[in-house]
């Protein structure tokens, strides 16, 4: 397994607010994990919010004595949440703080995945296939038939997200599990990729680059190169 993680802070922004943490090794009972987090929040909120939950996951993942992955990873992002939301009721600077959430973890030939918000996670085995769902406004917009998905892109409302860390007491958390293929590669991001770069040219990137480090430092240069609007972050993990 070969891994790379970049996070940049884009064109406009002055912060970034992104968080990464990707690692081969173990982590806990788990073999390996990758995480990409999305803050938002005034000031340094965002920047808070996405770290500290991050650094809450890894640390309960760490202390987990069970074995199921989904189960591991369902509670460490149940107390991602409550320690954001109680941090940012208790302290004036951090109030209305939260963060997106995409982790994942490759046990044998599975890929284990959970999201929160609109950061995503993608499988490229020939094809590109998106395996997590946005939780945003346009996305249930284009779920129920409302515009279309090539109208998403553009749409005034696309920043705004239906679910997060940090946002109520229970966080509703998609799972997904999925078998992967020996050549397969794993790409998680921000939206401030998503939102500058196609599918389509994400996985040109990908695959006319054999080297991950090179692929991941076009992407962001690419993202920057359309407007760079958002932080950007990418991990790719090679099998």
């Amino acid at each position: 397994m070969r891994v790379y993680s970049a996070t940049d802070v884009g064109q406009k922004r002055k912060m970034n607010q992104d968080y990464v943490f990707a690692t081969a090794d173990p982590v806990g009972n788990l073999p390996n994990l990758f995480v990409v987090a999305d803050g938002m929040g005034g000031h340094n909120a965002g920047d808070y919010a996405s770290s500290h939950a991050v650094q809450t996951l890894v640390d309960e993942i760490r202390r987990d004595a069970d074995f199921n992955p989904i189960k591991v990873i369902r509670h460490a992002i149940e107390t991602a949440n409550t320690e954001i939301l109680e941090r940012s009721r208790r302290e004036e600077h951090l109030r209305g703080m939260g963060t997106t959430i995409v982790v994942c973890t490759v046990v044998g030939h599975y890929a284990y995945v959970a999201n929160v918000g609109d950061s995503r996670l993608y499988v490229i085995q020939g094809e590109i296939h998106q395996v997590t769902k946005d939780h945003s406004l346009v996305q249930e917009m284009v779920r129920m038939g409302e515009i279309k998905p090539e109208e998403a892109r553009n749409h005034p409302d696309k920043n705004i997200i239906t679910r997060a860390l940090g946002a109520e007491r229970t966080v509703d958390i998609d799972f997904f599990d999925l078998k992967l293929e020996p050549d397969s590669t794993i790409l998680m991001c921000s939206d401030g990729l998503t939102n500058m770069l196609e599918d389509a040219e994400i996985l040109s990137i990908v695959r006319n680059n054999a080297n991950i480090e090179d692929a991941a430092r076009l992407l962001i240069d690419r993202a920057n190169e359309n407007g760079g609007k958002d932080n950007i972050s990418v991990i790719i993990v090679e099998l």
